[in-house]
This record gives structure tokens, sequence and C-alpha cells, in this order.
């Protein structure tokens, strides 16, 4: 209708500008005269304020006597059954439990580094030498000492299952054979500690001590050393989520700094809540095979605690609430072309995404909703429902 008495109002003012025949608004322009030109002007301002004041009393007449002009313009649309996947939104930090720092198993002075920072090495590679300080002399001397009691011992089980010789020699040559077999092994060990080995494959991240820097066992720190291919994220979840979020639900990971995403499941869900935060520990494992995310960098986590193949959402923003506290969206019924009849209906909701709420009960697949107008019509009522792309064109 606004429509139709704006082309009214434009039409009356070209009439009104071309209607004086002795001097045109064309003619009064090619003057160049100031004063004239603002005298018209006041003319026709004058008119078109007369115009509108007549067409806002024709409006208001019309409305008076036509009452279809009084019904309330909506547009609906059709609740559909849908997919609804919801995912709880966290942050975490990437870890590794490949991640350590190597430090000596045994006192000395550190002679030798056969790796550097960045180099990638494989599990039991030796990495780095500690001075011994002649235990692998002292080794081969008890070696020997070693060969000699077996070949007693041999010799004198031999003669003592021919039952010559007498018990007690034969049980002290086993004694003495088995006390230095032990004490090999034994500094085998001591001599082993002296070789720094890789626990696991992975990068030295890190070459900490130098050549010649006497260390302590236990105590100094040699290397780090990564594996990034073995990565996951670790996060606190809110309690409420505990039965939800279990192992093998889907994760959307996003990495800000990197401007990356990717795809993920949850891969350990804790069993035990936090009493300080009302929160339990969740891992979720993903693929690092460009070797591009590094351990404590910071992740957007969107886990799917809730899915629904059959699930009717609509916008919040049409949903009204009652007095009792329910509640409520605007369906319509009785429906004959364009025109319909409001109803009220009662519905209960359940988690949102983004803008859409699902609805749990009240509206079944197929129901035609009020959207826009929801907020101007009551239950009852009569209504025109309006066809956007019709409106459109």
């Amino acid at each position: 209708m606004k429509h139709i008495y704006t082309l009214v109002l434009t039409s009356i003012f070209l009439t009104a500008c071309g209607g004086d025949k002795q001097t045109s608004v064309e003619d009064i322009i090619a003057s160049k005269d100031l004063a004239q030109i603002r005298q018209k002007k006041t003319e026709l301002d004058a008119k078109v304020q007369e115009i509108s004041a007549q067409l806002k009393q024709l409006e208001k007449e019309i409305k008076t006597l036509d009452p279809q002009e009084k019904i309330p313009l909506i547009t609906t649309f059709q609740a559909k059954e849908t997919q609804f996947d919801h995912y709880v939104e966290l942050q975490g930090n990437v870890s590794t439990k490949q991640n350590v720092v190597i430090t000596a198993e045994y006192g000395g002075m550190l002679s030798k580094i056969y790796v550097k920072e960045g180099q990638r090495v494989r599990k039991g590679q030796t990495l780095a030498k500690i001075d011994d300080g002649g235990l692998t002399q002292q080794l081969a001397q008890v070696k020997i000492q070693a060969d000699l009691a077996k070949t007693t011992f041999e010799r004198q089980k031999r003669l003592w299952d021919q039952k010559i010789g007498s018990e007690i020699q034969y049980l002290q040559a086993k004694s003495t054979y088995e006390s230095q077999e032990q004490m090999v092994s034994q500094l085998q060990q001591q001599v082993g500690k002296t070789l720094v080995s890789a626990p696991f494959s992975g990068t030295i991240d890190d070459v900490i001590t130098d050549e010649g820097t006497v260390v302590a066992p236990g105590q100094s720190q040699l290397f780090r050393i990564v594996n990034l291919n073995d990565m996951y994220i670790e996060t606190d979840v809110p309690e409420r989520y505990v039965a939800d979020i279990v192992p093998g639900k889907e994760v959307q990971v996003n990495f800000p700094v990197l401007g990356k995403d990717v795809e993920a499941k949850v891969r350990q869900a804790g069993n035990f809540i936090n009493p300080a935060n009302r929160t339990f520990k969740v891992e979720v494992a993903f693929p690092n095979k460009d070797i591009a995310i590094k351990p404590n960098l910071t992740a957007k986590l969107k886990i799917n605690d809730y899915s629904s193949a059959k699930a009717i959402l609509i916008p919040q923003s049409i949903i009204s609430e009652n007095a009792k506290g329910e509640q409520y969206v605007y369906t319509i019924t009785n429906k004959q072309g364009e025109k319909a009849k409001v109803k009220r209906t009662i519905i209960t909701t359940g988690k949102t995404q983004g803008d859409a709420i699902e609805v749990l009960s009240g509206i079944t697949n197929g129901d035609e909703i009020i959207d826009e107008g929801a907020r101007s019509v009551k239950d009852g009522q009569d209504v025109k429902i309006l066809d956007l792309e019709t409106s459109n064109d």
C-alpha cells in the first residue's frame, strides 16, 4: 500500500511541477534567478505537504472501511526433521607423552656428543659418551677371571660327575664361577650407563650440555628429545558432560596460530573428577604428518556431545515465554490460500547451536511456524501469509 501512495505522491508532484504553463521549473532554472528559484521551491514544498496530509487521511479511511487492511502480514517456514550435531566448545593444549629431558646415569666427563639439534634419531641410538674412568679396562680383567672360573668349574663338574674329587671342591668352583659372572654383569651395566641412548625415536630438540662438562648421575640434563608423531590435545571438560563425552566422539580441532583445522576423535576420557574445578581430563589424538604442530600449542576444540538424526530446529528469536515460564511459538491452522489462523503452541526445547535451538516436543515434522511477525500476532487471530518470493519479485 505504501508503494502505491508513493507512486501517487510522485505523480501529483510531477503534475504540479509541470502544471504551470506560464513558467515551468525548467524555465526558472534556466533563468539562473536565485530568488525566483527559491520561491518556486517554497511553493512546491507547500504542495507536497498538503498532498502528504491528504494521503494520510485517505489511508486512515481505507483501513477503517476495509477489514482486510487490519490483518497482519506474516511469513512462515515449515518444520523439517534434520541431522543435528551439538558441540561443546573448549580450549586445550597440545602435548606428547614422548617429550623428555635425558639426564646422565653415570658420573664423569661428557667426552663425546654424537648428535646435534634438529637431528632425527632412532630408538636405542647412541647420543653421547661419558668417560668411564677406567671401567672398561676393569671389565676386561673381570671377564678374564670369569673365563678362568668357568673353565675350572667345567673341569670340576666333569670330575664330580665321575665321582672323582670332593663335593666341596665342586661347590667352590661353581660359586666362584657364578660370582665372577655377576661381577661381569654388574660392570657391563655400569659401562652401559656411560653410553647415553635415545629412549624412543624422535628429534633432538635441544643439546643442553657441552662436551667436556663433568656430569652427575640423575642431575645433569643432557638432551631434550621429542617425538611429534604421537601428539594429543589435553583439555578439561565440565563434569555435566561426563556421560556424553566418551572415547570415539568426533572432535573438530582448530589451531588459531596456524590457521589449520583437523578432524579428530576423543582417545581417552578421564574417570576422575577434579574437586577443585569439577572437571575431568580428555585426550584427543590427531594426525601430525607434516610435523607442523608443536607441544604446548593452543587449540580450540568442538567436541560432539549430542546428535539427533531427526531433530527439528527453529530460530531462538521467535520463541516467547508466558507467565508460567513455558516457552511457546505461533503456528498456523485453517490455512486457505494466503489466509490462516494463529495458534499458540507450547514447546520444550533442548540444546542450542548458534542461532538455532532444537524443539523436543510441541512441534512435529511439517508444522508451519510463524517467522516474521511472530511478535505482533495473538492466539486465534486471522493473518495473511506473505509470499516472500513473490514480494521480492
